[in-house]
């Protein structure tokens, strides 16, 4: 890609991603195309369609959750990878909640970019249990950290910060060896 079609491209998913965290997935593309000072041409060519945006502003959302874990697990102390990939996931299904229903209510669960991002997801899962080490009871699995990551984000969705914290703490506390 030439490097000025690159540039739209971007600014284009990062419009979109903006507005559609502020007014929902339905936003009008008119309103993409002119907050990111494009003409509606360059935004079909990149996007033929609105769930082809969608998919690219998801992507890019589970690229920046990746590149976190993989962060968190190169950096932080081993005590703290859990709590802090945790606290990441549940911030990212409660900001992404919308995306991905309106992604799965016109993809088919099997298709390429979901398929995709359990792939990416479960890498990074690994990659945090490992750092973490014996900080984490050894039946954890990658599979239960995500699937407890969502159930935290259901359990804290109407919760107060304080509320969320505190049921954080106590499934961390729940992961940790005996």
């Amino acid at each position: 890609m030439r490097a000025d079609a690159r540039r739209n491209y971007e600014r284009i998913v990062a419009v979109a991603r903006e507005l559609f965290a502020d007014k929902g997935t339905e936003v009008p593309l008119d309103e993409v195309v002119k907050r990111a000072e494009v003409g509606a041409g360059t935004l079909y060519r990149h996007f033929p369609n609105r769930d082809a945006l969608l998919e690219a502003v998801y992507r890019g959302e589970i690229e920046a959750l990746a590149e976190y874990g993989r962060k968190i697990s190169a950096e932080a102390a081993p005590a703290e990878v859990v709590p802090l990939w945790l606290t990441e996931q549940v911030r990212f299904l409660n900001r992404k909640k919308g995306l991905v229903v309106a992604l799965k209510a016109s993809l088919d669960r099997d298709c390429e970019v979901f398929s995709w991002a359990h792939v990416i997801l479960h890498d990074v899962a690994d990659g945090v249990l490992a750092a973490a080490g014996d900080h984490v009871r050894p039946e954890v699995t990658k599979l239960d950290l995500l699937r407890l990551g969502h159930g935290l984000c259901v359990a804290t969705e109407r919760a107060t910060p304080e509320e969320a914290e505190r049921l954080l703490d106590i499934l961390v506390s729940g992961l940790r060896p005996a």
